[in-house]
């Protein structure tokens, strides 16, 4: 009696109850779909995290890695401030102020490795001219230099 009933009730079930020992299709297909769209949405979330970085791949080092770093730690402690700070910073190009400077002490090197020549040539015009009035050295002491 019980097998009779069992096969009258299971012509009526949906197709997702499967009978004991069969393989569940469900539940293989809903677990693949969960694995396939928990990585779509880890690597959408990473894709996300490297904007700033993208953004400032072409500013200065510092600026890249001030981005990076805070990406990275707006990555580990989920602080999205940090991240909107690094986007700021991405976004925004600051004036590069030390090449100039670079610039001039390279300037002023080569103009200094250019005039050291001269500079020796010109000690050694002076070595050579005789001093017009050579320093004569007095002997005694002050008292008999005023009774001379």
């Amino acid at each position: 009696m019980n097998e009779t009933t069992n096969t009258v009730i299971q012509e009526h079930l949906p197709f997702f109850i499967t009978a004991p020992g069969e393989t569940d299709l469900l539940f293989t297909a809903v677990n693949i779909s969960l694995v396939l769209v928990l990585i779509g949405f880890g690597a959408l979330y990473f894709t996300i995290q490297a904007i700033p970085d993208r953004l400032a791949e072409g500013s200065s080092k510092t600026q890249m890695q001030i981005v990076g770093i805070l990406g990275l730690v707006s990555l580990f402690t989920m602080n999205n401030a940090l991240w909107v700070a690094g986007l700021l910073l991405a976004a925004v190009r600051i004036p590069d102020f030390v090449t100039p400077f670079k610039s001039i002490a390279r300037s002023l090197k080569k103009l200094s490795m250019q005039s050291q020549p001269q500079v020796h040539e010109i000690l050694a015009i002076e070595a050579e001219v005789p001093d017009p009035a050579p320093i004569v050295e007095e002997t005694g002491t002050a008292q008999e230099r005023d009774n001379d």
